[in-house]
């Protein structure tokens, strides 16, 4: 099992973190919600929980808890810019439908 960033997602969270002086990485997780019934959260963190399952990517820590891993195993997170709009882009394998904006999906 695993989830990972690109090389720009992993650039964008490197440089965030450094501006903030602090951190861990990032927290990946999904809660029920959004237009097609789960949506993605994420986060900076300082720590790690007891039940999380930590993987490196590109030097960045991707943090997220055993109960996502179940919808989130070999997802791919990349960091995007299309035209004026920036943010992060969720490739994830397990996703049958996900709604226009991306951010939400059912499995």
């Amino acid at each position: 099992m695993s989830v990972t960033l690109t090389e720009r997602a992993a650039a964008h969270v490197a440089n965030f973190l450094g501006k903030r002086g602090k951190g861990l990485g990032i927290r990946l997780g999904v809660k029920t919600s959004g237009c097609s019934g789960m949506a993605y959260k994420l986060e900076f963190i300082d720590a790690a929980l007891d039940d999380d399952e930590v993987f490196d990517s590109h030097g960045i820590k991707v943090v997220v808890d055993r109960k996502s891993l179940v919808y989130l195993d070999g997802t791919e997170l990349d960091y995007v810019r299309e035209g004026l709009n920036e943010g992060f882009k969720f490739d994830n394998p397990n996703a049958r439908n996900q709604c226009g904006c991306g951010e939400s999906f059912n499995v």
